[in-house]
């Protein structure tokens, strides 16, 4: 196996592939074990062949290739591991709406009243709505948001006041419709 690990570094195809057929089975087996996991060891068992593959100019025999072969392994299930406890995990329940609403602070919006605000910022002009989207709801100060959108400060004060009037407006005109208070 090191025979065949020393001539492909040396640019023999042939060697390449002779050594690939010799040590994929028990890589795999390897993977498996350590992993406990064989369809996560079939991807790592490909990411080490890869690495490897990448790496065989590089190698000088002063290990066995197996030895050299496995450290590698190792290190592809490391940086696996690794990749996979930085990621975000996924909930555990199916109710993911109650789920997020039951894990809110003060008085914050709840999923049907984001629907509803966002339906109605609709029918408001965009740079009314974008105005009061990014003061009243994102909390941006009037001073960014200005600047974000490149007009006056009073402009967006202006458009804010406007899109207040007319959220009031089409509320009452909702409620009334809707037989409210």
């Amino acid at each position: 196996m090191t025979a065949w690990a020393l001539a492909a570094s040396g640019g023999d195809r042939r060697a390449e592939e002779s050594f690939v057929r010799a040590v994929r089975g028990d890589l795999q087996r390897y993977l498996t074990r350590l992993s406990g996991d064989a369809q996560a060891a079939e991807d790592l068992a490909q990411e080490t062949l890869l690495r490897a593959l990448r790496s065989l100019p590089a190698f000088e025999g002063r290990s066995s290739a197996r030895t050299w072969l496995l450290v590698i392994a190792r290190r592809a299930l490391i940086d696996s591991i690794r990749y996979e406890r930085s990621r975000p995990r996924l909930a555990e329940t199916a109710d993911w709406m109650s789920a997020v609403e039951s894990t809110r602070h003060g008085h914050v919006p709840g999923f049907e009243e984001w629907i509803a605000l966002n339906e109605l910022l609709a029918r408001l002009p965009p740079d009314r709505a974008l105005a009061f989207w990014r003061t009243q709801v994102l909390g941006m100060p009037y001073a960014e948001a200005a600047e974000a959108s490149g007009c006056p400060i009073g402009t967006v004060r202006s458009r804010v006041a406007r899109a207040r009037q007319t959220l009031i407006s089409l509320l009452a005109t909702a409620e009334s419709e809707a037989g409210g208070p």
